[in-house]
């Protein structure tokens, strides 16, 4: 049988998704892209994360990830995942959303690998200190608040000069810090206190591409954005080597 999406076309790309930071990052790509694919919802409130056949293509046990039906070159579907990886893979795949010259290559892969290993693990820690943690900790909600603070100050100074974060034009280092800054407000911060990350949040939030990777999340969970259930905290923040062995 053949694989469609939700508008009768075929598609190549299953996307294992919930709507999170770093799932938007990877419905960002596909939306602007315009290829087909297929969400397939991980609800990692319910433990569906831990699933054997999900801990096949994801064994971090973390979504988002992807299977690729109609990798370049043929053979066998390709599974990834890691978020930064499937922005890179998809990007190399369309030769879109990231420069094919040396320089600017490696412009977009330093602020990509910056998202990866600071941006969002701090802006999480954050968020779990600052919203879900059972004890409030001053000294860790500061510590991450902080840095946060510092994170958007380097991104601003890099805004200063440039409409994107590699350049001229957008793409996958854009996608992968953006939804990371959506919920700023929970975070602690201003956007007023950073003009050119303000200017340059405002403008991806207005494209097309942008407003439909959104709409996919309401689509997917009806309560995305509602208080976290204390079950849903238990299997999201109680996990060991033990706890998630199946």
């Amino acid at each position: 049988m053949g694989r469609y999406a939700r508008d009768g076309t075929r598609t190549m790309i299953d996307l294992h998704y919930w709507p999170t930071p770093n799932g938007h990052k990877v419905t960002l790509f596909l939306e602007e892209a315009g290829l087909p694919y297929t969400i397939r919802p991980v609800n990692i409130g319910k433990g569906e994360q831990f699933e054997p056949g999900f801990l096949k293509i994801a064994p971090n046990n973390r979504m988002p990830a992807i299977v690729d039906h109609d990798p370049v070159g043929g053979g066998g579907p390709i599974t990834l995942f890691e978020s930064g990886a499937i922005l890179l893979y998809l990007a190399e795949k369309t030769g879109r959303f990231i420069p094919q010259d040396p320089r600017g290559r490696a412009e977009t892969l330093q602020w990509l690998f910056w998202q990866m290993g600071g941006l969002g693990p701090m802006l999480g820690q954050n968020h779990h200190f600052s919203q879900y943690a059972p004890e409030k900790i001053p000294y860790a909600i500061k510590r991450y608040v902080d840095e946060t603070s510092r994170l958007y100050g380097v991104l601003d100074r890099r805004l200063a000069d440039r409409a994107f974060v590699a350049g001229a034009a957008y793409g996958i280092a854009d996608m992968a810090s953006y939804p990371w800054i959506v919920p700023w407000e929970k975070q602690g911060q201003r956007l007023d206190d950073f003009p050119h990350l303000k200017r340059w949040f405002e403008a991806i939030a207005e494209r097309p591409a942008t407003k439909a990777a959104y709409a996919r999340a309401a689509e997917v969970n009806p309560d995305h954005g509602k208080s976290m259930s204390e079950d849903a905290k238990k299997v999201l923040f109680g996990q060991t080597a033990q706890s998630t062995a199946r």
